[in-house]
């Protein structure tokens, strides 16, 4: 019996060992080369564009955006404000582009200050301007890739590395598009 016991909470410390480590390495070089290849043509895609572009035009203030930040955080579920930017065309729209592959955990694109436009599920705040998944895909209007470390993402409850892009007109970037990929499911 004793010897049972012990071998099911050996098993059990391994199988827990293997997961948390995940947490804090670099994204994988196939997440990488996903980004460089195929991600990055989201931000170009008409459908995007358009929908940054007319949330650009409402001219929001940061003050109100904030506002708006921390009654999103403070709510639980999804509501019907949150359910406008998921059901939009291009939240939609984004839904297509997850349900295409296994590994695309979550997809949201963000205004030229941060805020979320439209988004396959909910996120955990609604502005990101704060934030390297914007910062550094913004970058001021001039647009980069960025990769995320590996991190365990609450809102997916997967371990997952984000990639984020510009959204571009031209060769300016006029907001943002961020895709969780979860790398258990990226073979």
């Amino acid at each position: 019996m004793k010897k049972s016991i012990c071998l099911m909470v050996m098993i059990m410390l391994v199988a827990m060992a293997g997961a948390p480590a995940l947490a804090g390495e670099k994204a994988p070089q196939k997440v990488v080369d996903l980004a460089d290849s195929t991600l990055v043509k989201m931000g170009t895609d008409p459908v995007i564009v358009q929908a940054v572009k007319a949330e650009n035009a409402k001219g929001k203030t940061l003050a109100q955006i904030q506002e708006l930040d921390k009654k999103w955080i403070a709510t639980a579920g999804v509501v019907d404000y949150m359910k406008v930017m998921m059901e939009s065309e291009c939240g939609r729209y984004l839904k297509k582009i997850q349900s295409s592959q296994p590994y695309y955990a979550e997809i949201f694109v963000m205004d030229n200050q941060g805020a979320n436009v439209a988004m396959t599920d909910k996120t955990s705040d609604y502005w990101q301007g704060d934030e390297a998944k914007f910062t550094e895909s913004y970058k001021g209007g001039t647009g980069a890739i960025h990769v995320s470390d590996v991190k365990f993402d609450d809102s997916t409850q997967a371990y997952l590395t984000q990639v984020s892009v510009p959204v571009k007109e031209g060769d300016k970037a006029i907001g943002a598009i961020t895709i969780g990929i979860d790398i258990e499911k990226l073979r």
